[in-house]
């Protein structure tokens, strides 16, 4: 270890020591001081906040942000975590006091649909002072782990909200990790759980290779087979092909979340270092590569989608301005959609149509013509407001949404919605380019351009040809890439999401750089592993062998994946011209042992939503009581059923075996979504394969509160309890008690990984 790594590491020890174990957010940070009169000055100056509440606005930025927590997974089961939340916790944390002092409760946010995003001021020290809140932050904790909850920032919750998802869109998220925002896509999608496979997909993009691993252990919690990860750079994303009646068209998104990197002072309450970090510089090396990120993404959406552009930044040089010169350069072809209605209750200020620029060193210009030559590296054109009036009305910049801080007690955010009208007009310029295999693609595509992009001929270049990027012309870089170039080494202050920084396309052989992938192997209908699935399962003729994917072209099959028939036809089209780091939910593993019981391959917990729809044997319908039994005991006998599971389960051979239990509507007091799990039927007895965090979540929808004691009582009950309670509570000294052992874990041990929002 050099000198500098031990210093660094003597650092941050000192550091923990001085912490206040017993402080809220922010704890640890007491040494940096939460002022910068460069920023105060800058956004006095802006006049970005209302006439009056610039102060207020200083308070809030200073004070840490609340906890916010945003329940996730599919609409059923999503409803009875908010019903467990309401019924076992809100309810009588409102009436708890502690040190004479009322507790404030949970509160939903008002412009989130179905309350299912809260937030809270409660604090550790709180927290450790009441048993109940204990159990609240173990509830907390484990439902977030299992991925049933989601802690997000409140504005981060925006951006997917606005894009208006449905079931069947095409959706691009260009700068995705850590994912949160993509599970709320995702989850969009699969608005009607009965649909195992949605028309639509989201393909997830990140250019941080590393982060690329997050985001896919954010989006596998939701098993989805509609979502894969890539890793690119977004300025520069590579068009895709897709097959449509045997010729290959052009793939345009109906929906593209461009989140851009941004410097962040947005998020100043939660990022701390922002405080001492913070100069105009940041926001001046981004906003080049803002506005290219934004031009591909116009250029890739489809006439009629919808563009969301986001930063956690309040600065109009990376904000309004980078939007402004999006919709000059489209020349009518984009439009900045009327979102104000779309989410009553969130409080935000309209976009600003003039505003200055400022140094570093303090000097201030607010137009072009004011600057030196000597700063046109750093200074562009395109980061002052448009001078005609008429111009600018037409640009409706009102219609951007800026959320300050002090207005509802969150981040600071910037959102804008862009409606594509027409093809972009340098797709226009090239007629020449046409060719004879896109003549309908602005018919499958729903994009005239299609036919005529510049950069849409680089799907068609032969094999050896160094691929172009869409705002390649015939001269080279547009006059939006040439205009916005970020000069060499400036990217690297700007902190925040600086590595996203554009560079050229990369050549094929700088794609083995990163973890190496394995191969995405689809099989094919008659694959010989097909054969005893098909009979042992009995699936359905409509199952779509096709879509079945493995990890290996060489070797026994460890695990078999599923993913859409549309991700799919992406997945075989362009496999030379994308990165992928991860699509597919996992349906089937291997079993050493199940190839003497009728089959090798035992059913995976991941996959079970998507695939049971086409399973018509080796089901057995289970009560509440027999889930409770199935996820509490390891290998109770058969005869622990009720009767009517205990007939099914004697009725079938050893082996692999759905568990569902079907929810009866005339019963409230039961779960009211349905649940299934994959089991073993064994000689004598039965088990559930469902791991951990899933076990705890399905008994406390089912009534069972799960806790760790700190008093090391184990599974016994305490003193005192009386029989015939309601509410059966397990507490449980050690998490392994609940499970199977490790072999029985549906699924794999993956990197623990941090879950904080790096950007919002």
């Amino acid at each position: 270890m050099g000198k500098r790594s031990r210093q660094r590491q003597k650092n941050q020890n000192a550091g923990r020591d001085d912490r206040d174990s017993n402080a809220g957010w922010g704890a640890g940070y007491a040494d940096i001081v939460k002022e910068n009169k460069l920023f105060e000055h800058y956004y006095k100056e802006q006049g970005l906040v209302p006439e009056g509440e610039f102060e207020e606005f200083m308070e809030a930025m200073r004070e840490p942000l609340p906890a916010t927590i945003r329940i996730t997974g599919y609409k059923s089961h999503a409803k009875e975590i908010l019903h467990c939340l309401k019924e076992k916790y809100f309810r009588d944390i409102q009436e708890l006091e502690i040190d004479g002092q009322k507790i404030e409760a949970p509160q939903p946010l008002s412009w989130y649909p179905d309350e299912q995003a809260w937030h809270t001021n409660m604090s550790r020290k709180i927290i450790r002072k009441s048993p109940l809140l204990e159990k609240f932050h173990q509830f907390l904790i484990s439902e977030t782990e299992s991925g049933n909850i989601s802690r997000q920032e409140a504005v981060s919750m925006i951006p997917p909200l606005l894009l208006k998802i449905e079931p069947h869109h095409k959706i691009l998220d260009m700068c995705a990790a850590p994912g949160s925002k993509t599970a709320q896509l995702i989850e969009m999608l699969h608005s009607d759980m009965e649909v195992p496979f949605p028309e639509g997909f989201v393909i997830a993009n990140d250019v941080d290779n590393k982060r690329c691993y997050l985001l896919v252990h954010q989006a596998k919690r939701l098993n989805s087979p509609c979502i894969m990860v890539v890793n690119h750079d977004a300025s520069c994303i590579p068009t895709l092909q897709i097959n449509s009646d045997g010729r290959k068209d052009i793939l345009f998104y109906d929906r593209i979340l461009c989140d851009v990197p941004c410097s962040g002072d947005g998020t100043m309450r939660k990022n701390i270092d922002v405080w001492k970090k913070w100069t105009t510089s940041n926001s001046l090396h981004l906003h080049g590569l803002q506005l290219r990120i934004a031009v591909r993404g116009v250029e890739q959406l489809a006439v009629g989608g919808r563009m969301v552009y986001s930063t956690c930044s309040l600065n109009p040089i990376e904000d309004e301005a980078v939007i402004a010169a999006l919709l000059e350069k489209s020349e009518g072809s984009l439009e900045l959609a009327d979102a104000s209605a779309d989410l009553p209750g969130l409080k935000w200020m309209p976009g600003v149509t003039s505003w200055k620029l400022m140094t570093k060193e303090g000097q201030w210009y607010s137009d072009w013509s004011e600057v030196p030559k000597s700063r046109h590296t750093q200074i562009r054109p395109t980061m002052f407001p448009p001078k005609d009036p008429e111009k600018v009305a037409n640009l409706h910049l009102q219609r951007c949404m800026r959320i300050l801080p002090h207005h509802q007690n969150t981040g600071g955010f910037f959102v804008a919605v862009l409606v594509k009208k027409a093809p972009m007009p340098w797709n226009k310029r090239y007629p020449k380019l046409r060719t004879n295999p896109l003549s309908s693609s602005s018919a499958q595509t729903g994009d005239p351009s299609a036919a005529s992009s510049p950069a849409d001929a680089s799907s068609l270049l032969p094999e050896g040809t160094p691929e172009e990027v869409e705002e390649d012309g015939p001269g080279g870089k547009t006059e939006v890439e040439a205009e916005h170039e970020v000069p060499p080494g400036d990217s690297q202050e700007a902190g925040g999401k600086q590595d996203s920084v554009c560079g050229p396309p990369p050549s094929k052989k700088l794609r083995l750089f990163g973890y190496k992938e394995d191969p995405f192997v689809f099989l094919t209908e008659d694959d010989p592993v097909f054969n005893t699935i098909q009979s042992f399962y009995d699936l359905s003729p409509s199952f779509p062998k096709l879509n079945v994917l493995t990890r290996t072209h060489e070797g026994k099959k460890r695990h078999l994946y599923m993913v859409s028939k549309e991700l799919r036809n992406v997945l075989q089209n362009n496999s030379e011209r994308m990165k992928v780091i991860n699509t597919g939910v996992k349906v089937w593993s291997r079993n050493s042992d199940g190839a003497e019981f009728g089959c090798a391959f035992r059913l995976a917990q991941e996959g079970i939503y998507t695939l049971q729809p086409y399973i018509r044997s080796r089901i057995i319908s289970v009560s509440v009581e027999d889930i409770k039994v199935l996820l509490t005991q390891e290998n109770p006998f058969l005869s622990k059923l009720e009767d009517n599971a205990h007939a099914q389960a004697k009725q079938l051979g050893m082996g692999s075996i759905v568990l569902k239990y079907i929810p009866n509507p005339n019963n409230p007091s039961e779960p009211q979504c349905a649940i299934q799990l994959c089991g073993w039927r064994g000689k004598t007895s039965i088990r559930a394969f469902v791991p951990r965090n899933e076990r705890y979540h399905y008994l406390r929808m089912l009534g069972v509160e799960v806790f760790r004691d700190r008093e090391g009582l184990g599974q016994k009950k305490r003193d005192g309890e009386k029989e015939g309670k309601e509410e059966e509570e397990v507490a449980v000294e050690n998490e392994a008690e609940l499970e199977n052992g490790a072999e029985n874990e549906s699924s794999e041990p993956t990197t623990a990984c941090s879950n904080k929002e790096t950007k919002s």
